[in-house]
C-alpha cells in the first residue's frame, strides 16, 4: 500500500512538472507577429528621422555636421580627456563579420533582406525553444526531482527567456556594447505593458486578477530594478555587483519554494481571500496547495490544467478541489471545474462504449462569452514540427513550408527527447539546443545591429524596441490566446514574474562570468548613459502598472489594456529622446560611414 502511494505521488508530481513545461506553441498568428514587429520598427525609424531632422541625429564621417550646441560640449569633454579621437561612438557593427552589402546598398533597399533575416531568426528561436529546449528542461527537472515551484522559477524561466539571455551574453562578450542590456530592459517593459495591454483589449471579457501572485512578483521585481539602477549608475559593473544579482535570484527561488506557505499566511487571515472572494478556511487551502504550474513559468491551457488534476480522483472530487483553491478568481475556477466534469463524464461514456469521441465544448464557450477557436490537435501539432509530414490546411501548410529548413536542420542535429526512442539523451538534447539558441541569437543580434546602423538608430534603441519585441511577441500572442479562454490572471503573473529572471540572471550571469571567471577583477562598461534613465523609466512603468491594476480593482479589462499600452508608447518615446540627447547631453552620437 505504501509503495503504491509513493508511486502515485511520483506520477502526480511528474504530471505537474510536465504541465509546467507544456506551453502553447508560440508560432500562432505568424503574420500578426511579423506585422507587429514591422510596425514597431517603422514607428521607431520615423521618430528617429524626425529627431535627425531636428538636429539630434547621427554623425556621418566623423561628425562634420554635428549640431553646434552639442559640439561645444564635446569640445569641453575633449579638453578634459585629450585621448578622445572621435566625437562619436563606434557602432557595434564593426564587432561582426563584414556584410555582403555596403551601407549605400542597404539604404537603397537591401536592408529589407536583413529585416526578413531577423524575423526568420525570431521564428528559429521560437521553434528550437518550444520543440527541443523546453522538452529537455522538463526531463532534467524530472531527473532532479524538483518541486513544481522551483522548476517553474528556474528551468522554465530559462526556457522562456533563453533568447534574451543569449542576446545579453553576445552583448557582453562579442559586441562589448549595450544591445544586450537594452534587450533585457526593453523585453521587461514589453512583457509587462504590452502583454497586459493586449490581453486587456483583445481578451473579450473582464478577468479578475489574483492579487498575491502579482504582488509577490512585482515587489521582488521592483527590488531587482532598484538594484540594477544602483549598479549601472556609475557606468560600470564590478564583480561583487554581478554576484549580488545572482544571489538575489537564489532568494527568489527560495520564495517560490515556500510560496504555498507564504500565500496561506498572507491570504488566510480572517479565513477570507479578499481579492477572490473566497471563504475557504486555512486548512482547506493547505489541503489544496495551488500548483506553480498554474501561475507562472509558462502559459498553460485550460484543458492542460484540467488534465493536470490529481489522478485517481473521481471527477466531482477533482472539480471540488479546483473550486475551493484560492489561486484563481471565482469565474475562472467555475469554468475549470465545469469543463473538468464535462470532460470526465464524456471519458466515462467513451470508456463504457469503447469508442473515442472528441470532446466538443463550443457551446459552453459561447455561453461563457468566449469565442471558440480552432485549436490544433496533438496530431496536427506534431505535423507542424515534423519536416517529413505535410500538415492539413492552407495556413498550416504555409507555416510548415516557411519553417521547413529550420525543422529539417534541427531534426537531424538535435535528438527529440519527447519521443521514447531519444528520451535517455535529454542532456545531449539540452546541450545541442543551447548551442543552436546561441547561434540563432548571434545571427539575430547581427541582423538587428545592421538594421539599426543602416536606419540610423542607436544599438540601445534597437535592443529596447525591435530586438526586445522580437523575443517577446511570441509569448504575447500565447498570453492573448490564454486570456481569451478566461485565464488572463496567469498571463499577467507570468509576464511580471519572468522579468525577474531577465534582470537577475539575464544580466547578472553574463556580467559574473566576465568579471569573475573569464577576466577576474575586470569591469563591464555601460556605454550608454541614457540606459540608466531607461531603467528608471522601467521602474516607473512597473509602479504605474501596479497602481493602475489596484485602482481598477484587480480587474483586467479594456480600460486597463489601453492604459498600459499608452504607458508603453510613452516609455518608448522618452527612451528614444533620451538616447538622442533631446533633454540633456547623455551620449555621443553613433558614428556612421556610407561605404
Amino acid at each position: 500500500m505504501r509503495i503504491e502511494l509513493e508511486q502515485r505521488d511520483k506520477m502526480k508530481k511528474k504530471c505537474a512538472i510536465t504541465k509546467i513545461f507544456k506551453v502553447r506553441k508560440r508560432r500562432e498568428l505568424l503574420c500578426a507577429q511579423a506585422g507587429l514587429l514591422c510596425s514597431l520598427l517603422l514607428g521607431v525609424w520615423s521618430m528617429s528621422e524626425l529627431l535627425t531632422q531636428a538636429g539630434y541625429g547621427m554623425i556621418v564621417d566623423g561628425g562634420i555636421n554635428f549640431d553646434a550646441h552639442w559640439g561645444r560640449r564635446l569640445m569641453a569633454l575633449a579638453q578634459i580627456n585629450e585621448t578622445v579621437e572621435k566625437n562619436c561612438t563606434e557602432p557595434a557593427i564593426h564587432e561582426f563579420p563584414d556584410d555582403c552589402f555596403t551601407n549605400a546598398e542597404r539604404k537603397s533597399g537591401a536592408v529589407l533582406l536583413h529585416i526578413l533575416a531577423a524575423l526568420y531568426m525570431f521564428l528559429a528561436l521560437a521553434i528550437v525553444c518550444d520543440d527541443y529546449f523546453v522538452t529537455s528542461l522538463e526531463k532534467i527537472c524530472e531527473k532532479l526531482d524538483l518541486s513544481e515551484d522551483v522548476a517553474g522559477a528556474t528551468f522554465m524561466a530559462a526556457g522562456s527567456s533563453a533568447p534574451e539571455l543569449f542576446a545579453s551574453i553576445i552583448g557582453v562578450f562579442i559586441t562589448h556594447g549595450d544591445v544586450g542590456v537594452g534587450t533585457i530592459v526593453g523585453s521587461a517593459v514589453f512583457n509587462i505593458l504590452c502583454i497586459i495591454g493586449v490581453c486587456g483589449i483583445f481578451a473579450g471579457q473582464v478577468v479578475l486578477l489574483t492579487w498575491w501572485a502579482v504582488f509577490r512578483d512585482s515587489l521582488y521585481y521592483i527590488l531587482s530594478v532598484v538594484a540594477l539602477i544602483a549598479f549601472i549608475y556609475d557606468g560600470k559593473i564590478v564583480w561583487w555587483e554581478s554576484l549580488v544579482l545572482v544571489v538575489m535570484y537564489t532568494g527568489y527561488i527560495l520564495i517560490m519554494k515556500f510560496n504555498s506557505t507564504m500565500q496561506t499566511f498572507f491570504t488566510g487571515k480572517g479565513n477570507k481571500n479578499v481579492a477572490n472572494g473566497n471563504a475557504a478556511s486555512a486548512n482547506e487551502l493547505e489541503d489544496v496547495k495551488p500548483s506553480k504550474a498554474y501561475t507562472r513559468g509558462s502559459v498553460v491551457m485550460v484543458d492542460e490544467i484540467i488534465n493536470a488534476s490529481p489522478p485517481n480522483y473521481r471527477f466531482p472530487e477533482a472539480g471540488l478541489r479546483i473550486m475551493v483553491t484560492n489561486h484563481f478568481g471565482p469565474k475562472t475556477r467555475l469554468r475549470m471545474a465545469s469543463r473538468l466534469i464535462i470532460t470526465e463524464r464524456q471519458k466515462l461514456v467513451q470508456g463504457a462504449n469503447g469508442v473515442e469521441v472528441a470532446v466538443v465544448d463550443g457551446k459552453s464557450d459561447i455561453e461563457n462569452g468566449n469565442v471558440p477557436e480552432d485549436k490544433p490537435s496533438e496530431e496536427e501539432d506534431g505535423e507542424l514540427t515534423s519536416p517529413f509530414t505535410i500538415p492539413k490546411g492552407c495556413m498550416n501548410k504555409t507555416k510548415w513550408l516557411i519553417s521547413w529548413p529550420l525543422l529539417l536542420l534541427l531534426f537531424f542535429t538535435i535528438p527529440n527527447c519527447s519521443r521514447p526512442r531519444w528520451e535517455k539523451y535529454f542532456m545531449l538534447s539540452f546541450i545541442l539546443s543551447t548551442v543552436w539558441i546561441a547561434v540563432f541569437s548571434y545571427f539575430m543580434v547581427w541582423m538587428v545591429t545592421i538594421i539599426g546602423y543602416t536606419l540610423g538608430i542607436p544599438d540601445v534603441i534597437m535592443g529596447i524596441t525591435f530586438l526586445a519585441a522580437g523575443t517577446s511577441v511570441p509569448d504575447c500572442i500565447a498570453s492573448l490566446i490564454v486570456a481569451r479562454q478566461g485565464l488572463g490572471d496567469m498571463a499577467v503573473s507570468n509576464s511580471i514574474g519572468s522579468n525577474v529572471f531577465d534582470i537577475l540572471v539575464g544580466l547578472g550571469l553574463p556580467w559574473a562570468l566576465q568579471t569573475m571567471a573569464i577576466s577576474y577583477g575586470s569591469v563591464v562598461m555601460i556605454n550608454s548613459r541614457g540606459l540608466v534613465y531607461s531603467v528608471v523609466l522601467l521602474l516607473g512603468s512597473v509602479a504605474l502598472t501596479i497602481l493602475g491594476i489596484h485602482i481598477n480593482k484587480w480587474k483586467l479589462d479594456f480600460k486597463l489594456g489601453v492604459y498600459v499600452l499608452v504607458l508603453y508608447a510613452v516609455f518608448l518615446c522618452f527612451s528614444i529622446m533620451i538616447e538622442y540627447n533631446v533633454f540633456t547631453f547623455v551620449n555621443l552620437p553613433m558614428c556612421q560611414e556610407d561605404h
